[in-house]
């Protein structure tokens, strides 16, 4: 997987930007600099999109013979207690339903409590961040790839 997504147009690119600086911030436990990336990546309900295709595309990566449900509950586990030493408002559920929505198994209507667009950005980039220690693959080249996957579908549509 290589790639760049700096030719995209000027919204992608700022979701990429904000999606960079989080996952960063995430990998260096600088809260005042996640806050403010993780703002970018809530004013644009895009982000979610390309962050889910991130989330789907590492755990691809990082399961490459299929998760089981034993393999979810340790990445949620592990990317809750690791972001819980520097995040303390980390909601396990909001991590849930980001691997369940990059999985495409997530339902809100069936979620008596959906999380917020808000919630997700803060959250997502912690489990990127979690999932991407577990390769040597740089977030650049999941987020060209997301970014491709997402046009390949909409050109499909």
């Amino acid at each position: 997987m290589t790639g760049t997504w700096r030719h995209l147009p000027a919204t992608a690119r700022a979701i990429a930007l904000s999606a960079t600086t989080a996952v960063a911030a995430a990998q260096a436990r600088d809260g005042q600099a996640y806050d403010e990336a993780v703002g970018g990546l809530a004013a644009d309900e895009r982000s979610g999109l390309v962050l889910g295709a991130v989330v789907r595309l590492l755990l691809e990566e990082t399961h490459p013979d299929g998760l089981t449900g034993d393999d979810i509950r340790q990445v949620l586990t592990h990317c809750v207690q690791e972001s819980t030493r520097w995040r303390t408002e980390v909601d396990p559920h909001v991590v849930l339903v980001l691997l369940a929505g990059a999985l495409g198994v997530y339902d809100p209507d069936g979620d008596e409590s959906p999380p917020d667009a808000s919630a997700l950005a803060r959250h997502a980039p912690l489990l990127v961040a979690d999932l991407l220690a577990a390769t040597k693959v740089p977030l650049d080249d999941y987020l060209a790839a997301a970014f491709a996957e997402i046009e390949r579908t909409e050109r499909q549509d």
